[in-house]
């Protein structure tokens, strides 16, 4: 069997990583990347041999077999006016929007969203990232559960408002808690320290909340009911990083004592 020809609509931080990696394990053969710069499709498209770069939405072929759209939440329905409506399988990455927002292109189509963080200068392993899947009928799901199998070790089924509510854990999880260890390294730099100072004690919070579960692993000031310290701390803050750690201690302070 043919391997199926696929379109990479988009080419920022999750189509850079998924592009290469379902043309190099035989998913199919990537033969199109477009993005409205043509600068951006290039640089992807020389990742995949074969691949054309376009940037007129009217170059798109018409005779693919998939379509994948890995682009921001808000450009997808600009991106889905463009496309050609066809019968092929169409699939798009976002873990907050709905695959009905793919229904005017075809018939076959479905939601593909690996739930990971990507970074186009950073390097990760694809097969190992899990992957959730969604299809407009059981047909269509299985279709989608195949092409992926040949990439991907880890395939479940989230229907769009499971993933919504995956995609919020993980805002939570891993954007949020980024920009607290941004906090923690503006904290650091104004006393000449390296945010790496920072790494045993974070390397030990992600051992201890994964084989624990995150309630059962928080420690701290706030964890004690110790105010003497947390008011000294807010002593030494201003501005927002007053506002968020008054209000985190808040929180962890008002759940320690509604876990009692």
């Amino acid at each position: 069997m043919a391997k199926p020809k696929i379109v990479i609509v988009g080419a920022g931080n999750v189509a850079t990583h998924l592009a290469p990696a379902l043309s190099f394990s035989g998913c199919g053969d990537v033969v199109q990347v477009y993005s409205r710069s043509q600068e951006s499709a290039s640089e992807l498209a020389s990742k995949i041999p074969g691949a054309e770069a376009v940037s007129d939405p009217c170059r798109i072929v018409t005779d693919a077999d998939i379509y994948l759209i890995s682009v921001s939440d808000d450009a997808i329905p600009a991106v889905v006016d463009a496309l050609p409506r066809t019968d092929a399988l169409y699939l798009h990455t976002s873990g907050s929007v709905g695959m009905e927002v793919l229904s005017t292109l075809s018939d076959r189509y479905g939601g593909f969203y690996p739930l990971q963080t990507f970074s186009k200068e950073v390097s990760l392993d694809v097969a190992k990232v899990p992957l959730f899947i969604e299809g407009v009928n059981d047909g269509v799901e299985a279709e989608i559960r195949e092409f992926a199998s040949k990439l991907f070790e880890s395939i479940y089924h989230a229907d769009s408002e499971t993933r919504k509510k995956m995609h919020i854990s993980a805002v939570f999880a891993c954007n949020f808690t980024n920009y607290l260890w941004t906090l923690a390294a503006d904290l650091l730099s104004r006393d000449g320290l390296p945010f790496d100072v920072l790494r045993p004690l974070l390397e030990e919070t992600l051992r201890k909340a994964l084989v624990n579960s995150p309630a059962a692993s928080q420690t701290g000031p706030a964890s004690r009911g110790d105010r003497r310290v947390t008011d000294g701390h807010l002593a030494l803050l201003d501005g927002k990083e007053r506002e968020i750690y008054s209000l985190l201690t808040d929180c962890i302070m008002a759940r320690r004592g509604s876990d009692r």
